[in-house]
């Protein structure tokens, strides 16, 4: 049993109506998933949202991630239950854990240690359905449109033309691309289909983008299915599946309310990938949390080349949300492998090494500066780092006039993560926030790939095909020009090659091509080999993932 799981089920947990109360939520509001877990009533939610002022946001990235391990979503939860702890009334907004990672390589996303949401296996497994409802809206449309297409396709769809996929909570490699409707004419007509995983759907996307139930029905009645044969954009609207879709994704949209190991509560509802979608939890979620909280703790996917730009420059400005503070997380054993040390050696002091790789963090710390954010570097400690090792980083962050302030909540729950609750609360308190966008609405949609290559991955150029190009100026034509980007590529590192650690900079990002996601509001740039569907690796984690005598899972962590 992995030692994060036997913390988890080690803890008392309170009743969820007990957690709900002491933020604010009445009894009433609820919708009970057993004794820990709850979704929060949309009639509520639209209640606080009208009465209550919003309370401070505070978003939590960090550097590129490694197999070494940084724990962006255990210091999310340890910087909220400090909070907590020191007297202000926080919450926290996490993601929904994919099954996908949970079964592949990456393992659960509640946190760690002493620092985790729970209960920790519900929530890393079926929760409460989100997952389950946005995979059948999702195949719902792509059924009702292979259907419209069998019985007689009266909106001439060019069935060259389909760029609806259908979708999977799994990684799966063998359903990127596949050839449907075989088996003769009573199976309709055969063409060329794929799967995504659905945390990289445009309609996990439009769900955790939409402001409430009206808003998430206009969002998906948007979604851009296939072309005419003439050319004209064939909508989920025109296949009249709008309707239906909302119909399965109305309960899924309530957010989900459980509680931390310390009894902090937590929102964690939607979770779309981060170096393929937008990667933050629902808007919906975050702005009930600011409606409750004095502070509410945040979280976005990946480093922040990937899941920051993309919470600011896409959900922040669809949302009108504003960060208050921003705290890059990082830890020494990651950075000495952005130094060019190997997994097997991280138990060896490498104070050079530090020094080499701290370059990397350093480059995300200047970048969230440009959106006018003031950072503050979580040092997430491991028992192996040295003195030295941590003396360098904090040397490298002061030379940048940052606070690095070492934190142990994996060990040491909210008390561990109290210097860094302080460290945030007087960057609110001094009130040097002032947030902007990396680029205006009205730049063209190349310029806009241009502008986040050159100032957040520090590339020299942008090779886009004249066959992508051509794609971008179609969507400007039909009125999408002002919309953001949202860049998918490999989240370990700032170019579009995984194996380049550190601050690479003057490279080239290359766009293999572009989509458009008009029910989420943006257009998707892939570059370099990025995949909507990953593959499980050569030892996936469900090989260790069972039930022991008891009936007790074992191996998930």
């Amino acid at each position: 049993m992995s030692i994060d799981l036997e913390i988890a089920r080690a803890a008392t947990l309170a009743p969820i109506t007990r957690i709900a109360a002491a933020a604010g939520i009445p009894e009433e509001a609820l919708e009970p998933y057993g004794k820990f877990k709850a979704k929060v009533g949309l009639d509520f939610v639209g209640r606080v949202r009208a009465e209550r002022p919003l309370g401070k946001l505070v978003l939590v990235t960090g550097i590129n991630p490694t197999p070494a391990g940084e724990g962006k979503s255990t210091t999310t939860v340890g910087l909220g239950d400090a909070l907590n702890a020191i007297g202000h009334r926080a919450m926290i907004c996490l993601r929904e854990p994919s099954l996908g990672p949970c079964f592949g390589v990456k393992g659960g996303a509640t946190g760690g240690g002493h620092a985790q949401v729970v209960p920790m296996e519900d929530i890393n497994l079926h929760f409460t359905g989100d997952f389950h409802a946005i995979t059948a809206a999702n195949n719902l449309l792509a059924a009702m449109l292979d259907n419209h297409i069998y019985w007689g396709n009266a909106l001439g769809i060019d069935a060259r033309r389909i760029s609806w996929r259908r979708a999977l909570d799994m990684n799966d490699r063998a359903l990127r691309s596949v050839v449907g409707s075989l088996g003769g004419t009573a199976n309709g007509f055969p063409r060329e289909d794929g799967f995504d995983i659905v945390v990289a759907s445009e309609v996990m996307a439009a769900f955790c983008l939409a402001h409430d139930l009206k808003d998430l029905q206009q969002r998906l009645g948007r979604i851009i299915v296939a072309q005419t044969r003439e050319g004209k954009s064939v909508t989920a609207a025109d296949l009249k599946a709008d309707g239906a879709m909302a119909v399965l994704l109305r309960d899924a949209f309530a957010p989900n309310l459980v509680q931390t190991l310390a009894g902090s509560p937590a929102l964690v509802h939607g979770g779309p990938f981060a170096n393929i979608a937008h990667g933050c939890n629902s808007v919906v979620a975050t702005k009930l949390g600011l409606h409750l909280a004095d502070v509410v703790v945040t979280e976005a996917g990946f480093g922040a080349d990937l899941g920051a730009e993309k919470f600011l420059d896409i959900k922040c400005r669809l949302a009108g949300l504003a960060p208050d503070a921003c705290v890059v997380v990082a830890t020494v054993r990651a950075l000495k492998m952005h130094g060019g040390v190997a997994k097997s050696a991280l138990g060896h002091e490498d104070v050079p090494a530090v020094k080499r790789g701290v370059v990397n963090l350093a480059r995300h710390v200047e970048n969230m500066r440009k959106f006018g954010l003031p950072p503050v570097v979580a040092l997430n400690r491991f028992n192996g780092d040295t003195a030295a090792e941590i003396q360098a980083v904090q040397e490298a962050m002061a030379a940048l006039g940052v606070e690095a302030i070492l934190c142990t909540h994996w060990a040491d729950g909210a008390q561990g993560a109290v210097p860094l609750a302080e460290a945030v609360m007087r960057r609110i308190a001094a009130g040097e926030a002032r947030f902007t966008p990396l680029y205006p609405d009205d730049m063209k949609l190349a310029d806009k790939i241009g502008t986040i290559a050159r100032e957040i991955y520090r590339a020299r150029e942008v090779s886009i095909p004249e066959s992508v190009r051509a794609k971008l100026s179609r969507f400007e034509a039909q009125g999408f020009g002002g919309v953001p980007v949202c860049i998918a590529k490999t989240q370990y590192s700032f170019s579009a090659d995984p194996t380049a650690l550190g601050a690479p900079e003057g490279h080239v990002l290359p766009v293999r091509d572009v989509r458009l996601s008009a029910g989420a509001g943006f257009v998707v740039a892939i570059c370099g080999d990025v995949m909507t569907m990953p593959g499980l690796p050569r030892v996936p984690a469900a090989e260790n993932i069972r039930l022991d005598a008891e009936g007790r899972i074992e191996g998930l962590f």
